[in-house]
């Protein structure tokens, strides 16, 4: 499967951003276990949320909770990451990627990753 993130760009503080994870290839994205991961600069890949293939099930990191929320459209081969309340932390490359395995809350249970998208969060 090919993953394709976008939405992301710049935003102020407090505002909002909705990411979203379009899939291609012979296999459908309902078929996988989908995540967003994010990476500041000059820090490790950090795991955000995680939605299982049904849609039913979601993980978040604590530092998230609340204000952001995973979801999936099936039909449409897509997961989305909505994200409210943005502070400058948030502020980073955001990956999507697809796992065979729930849960996942990990990028060693993840075997592929799309390009990432640019979100960054002005004060």
């Amino acid at each position: 499967v090919q993953l394709q993130a976008s939405g992301g760009g710049s935003v102020r503080a407090g505002g909002s951003l909705r990411l979203s994870c379009a899939s291609s290839g012979r296999r459908q994205l309902s078929s996988y276990v989908v995540g967003w991961f994010r990476q500041a600069p000059g820090k490790a890949r950090e795991f955000v949320a995680a939605v299982n293939r049904r849609g039913d099930s979601t993980d978040y990191v604590d530092s998230v909770k609340d204000r952001f929320t995973i979801s999936r459209d099936n039909a449409k081969n897509t997961v989305y990451l909505q994200m409210l309340t943005l502070s400058s932390e948030d502020t980073g490359v955001y990956y999507c990627a697809a796992a065979l395995s729930w849960p996942a809350g990990q990028a060693v249970f993840y075997g592929y990753w799309g390009q990432g998208t640019q979100v960054t969060v002005s004060s």
